[in-house]
């Protein structure tokens, strides 16, 4: 949540910062501003909303001229959307101007302390304390980067922060802790951005920052250090998409163009990963295969969709490693005292790679022993940076808040640590291993092949777009389909939706069941589980005799669903532990749609945000 934009360079810093916060309204916010240095000061525009709320500010009151800037997109956390709490926020000189995402958890007792100095602060923000703090330093050792490590010992929490100087006129400087923050490296001008999407259209060279540093851009240079004051190494890489890629490439929504990508994104993660041999490699293991080989328990953390993946994942796992796995909420883990040590292997599952409470989460479990694989699609993001293995998805930029591809290639991803684990056990040989690739090969046109039959699950979800809920159920690998399918609609459609079990109706949900109420059924495969297919088929029985209007998700082939389906929709048949793939793509459509039809904003929707950077 939230965007950071930082700039020093030839170019107008104000365009550059603009064009960034637009790359990275994705993320979620509620007030957007920009800070430029020029003319030995400082100017500032902020406003609550939109960033066309800013435009229209820009274009009745312009900023100077200038080469340096900083710019922001908040998502709202001390105090609510409004012109004063908006960043930048200045000091009472208006010399310091200072952007920040996360929460520093201090700034309450570091207020006061201000106030007791005469300091008159103006917003509600905990912000606004830092850029006071780095005034006071700054005029005690005229170095902003000093300043701003001097301050950041002082600071507890998760927190990026920017910050620019009126009397240091060509230089951004930057922070980090538990929040992400990204050096953009040009010719002769550099960036500073909380995603890489915000300065792609420029330079695809980045450097990783890590935990606990000060960034120092300068016209000529870049210089990193850590809190201390010590020399920091750092990590250069280069940036395997363009700016093409982060665009709608024609489709209404971003929502949508990821929806369509997702074969290409299925069969890219699964690039490279298995070679003639049969033999399976990850991005980067740091795990001796002894170490794997002891493992007796694997916890999965993650939290929203990526949960669900998770769940999926458990199948898989247990089934192809014979190892125990557990699922856990990461917002829960920490705090329900777990059991782990050198033998539990946790794998930590997110898309942006700097989800806290996943990464408080693997924080906790390395302080327990315990050795951490990471899932995830942002190459240089936290997650991965601080685990032992890490495997990536190649989804490229998803800029929808609401999960689409990520999901399916944390799907991807997932069966592929399952099958590595196997390996690297035993309970798994080569040519087992080369079958379920293959499989997993397939999808991708399978997905493509859904796709391509989805005008009737469009055009379902127009005709319930007045309706106040819709339940889903599901069996085995069906059963977290069916929790994101309710997921997506809630995120959507702001629409009442709950995923189930579907043995647990009796126990309960079948007290929902009412006329004409729409119950959506992920049936698994007849051929795979038939003890499984015949009881959910006396479930959608249940249903429709108690008057619901059954919409029915069934392989292609089976005809014992049909009389009980007012609304099928065929998937293409697949081995049981893969059928999730095919089977979430309609719920995303539908939801899509339906969302669509009542008028959402698909791509940002209300109260959400993409990456959150807080737990």
């Amino acid at each position: 949540m939230c965007g950071i934009v930082g700039y020093v360079g030839p170019q107008s810093a104000l365009d550059v910062v603009m064009a960034g916060l637009k790359r990275l309204e994705y993320r979620g916010y509620d007030s957007a501003g920009v800070a430029v240095l020029a003319d030995g000061g400082l100017a500032t525009a902020k406003r609550a909303g939109k960033l066309v709320n800013l435009d229209k500010e820009l274009s009745e009151h312009p900023l100077p001229s200038a080469a340096t800037g900083i710019g922001h997109t908040r998502w709202a956390t001390h105090g609510g959307p409004t012109d004063a709490n908006a960043h930048p926020h200045l000091d009472n000189a208006g010399r310091v101007a200072v952007v920040h995402n996360g929460i520093i958890e201090n700034f309450a007792p570091l207020r006061a302390e201000l106030e007791e100095r005469g300091h008159a602060l103006g917003s509600e923000t905990d912000t606004e304390v830092v850029a006071h703090l780095l005034a006071e330093e700054y005029s005690s050792c005229a170095d902003l980067a000093e300043a701003m490590r001097l301050v950041c010992r002082r600071l507890e929490g998760a927190f990026t922060l920017v910050a620019v100087h009126a009397d240091a006129p060509d230089v951004v400087v930057g922070a980090r802790r538990n929040s992400p923050l990204v050096v953009g490296v040009g010719e002769g001008e550099y960036f500073l951005a909380s995603d890489v999407a915000a300065f792609i259209a420029h330079t695809r060279d980045a450097v990783e920052l890590g935990q606990d540093q000060v960034v120092e851009l300068r016209r000529d240079g870049v210089s990193v250090t850590g809190f201390d004051g010590t020399p920091a190494d750092v990590r250069s890489y280069h940036v395997d998409w363009d700016a093409s890629a982060a665009e709608k490439a024609g489709y209404a929504s971003f929502m949508l163009k990821e929806i369509a990508e997702q074969p290409k994104a299925v069969a890219d993660t699964l690039l490279g990963r298995i070679d003639g041999s049969g033999t399976l490699s990850l991005d980067e293991v740091r795990i001796p295969a002894a170490v794997l080989r002891e493992v007796d328990k694997v916890v999965v953390v993650a939290c929203g969709t990526a949960f669900h993946a998770g769940l999926i994942a458990k199948y898989a796992i247990e089934h192809w490693t014979r190892i125990p796995c557990e699922v856990e909420l990461a917002s829960e883990f920490r705090y329900r005292d777990p059991i782990l040590d050198q033998r539990t292997l946790v794998v930590a599952i997110s898309q942006s790679g700097e989800t806290m409470d996943t990464l408080m989460a693997l924080r906790h479990a390395r302080e327990q022993g315990a050795r951490v694989l990471a899932i995830c699609n942002t190459n240089g993001s936290t997650i991965p940076r601080e685990s032992d293995a890490v495997l990536y998805t190649h989804a490229g930029p998803e800029v929808a808040v609401a999960s689409t591809k990520a999901f399916l290639t944390q799907l991807v991803a997932c069966y592929l640590v399952a099958l590595y684990l196997g390996q690297v056990r035993g309970t798994k040989y080569g040519d087992e291993i080369r079958d379920v690739v293959r499989d997993l090969s397939g999808i991708s046109g399978a997905v493509e092949r859904v796709l391509t039959t989805m005008d009737p699950v469009r055009e379902l979800a127009r005709s319930l777009a007045h309706k106040n809920t819709v339940l889903f159920l599901g069996r085995h690998v069906g059963h977290p389909v069916a929790l994101e399918g309710a997921l997506k609609l809630k995120e959507l459609a702001y629409m009442h939706a709950e995923g189930f079990a579907a043995g647990e109706l009796k126990h309960g949900p079948i007290a929902l069941i009412e006329d004409d109420l729409p119950v959506v059924v992920v049936v698994p495969s007849p051929r795979g589980r038939s003890v499984l297919h015949d009881k959910i088929v006396s479930n959608i029985q249940e249903i429709r005799a108690r008057g619901a209007r059954t919409i029915v998700i069934a392989e292609e082939g089976d005809e014992v669903v049909v009389p009980y389906a007012d609304h099928l929709v065929r998937v293409p048949a697949t081995p049981t532990l893969l059928q999730p793939l095919v089977a979430t793509v309609p719920l995303q459509v539908f939801a899509c749609e339906l969302a669509t039809a009542r008028g959402n904003e698909v791509d940002q929707p209300r109260n959400l945000a993409k990456s959150v950077t807080v737990e």
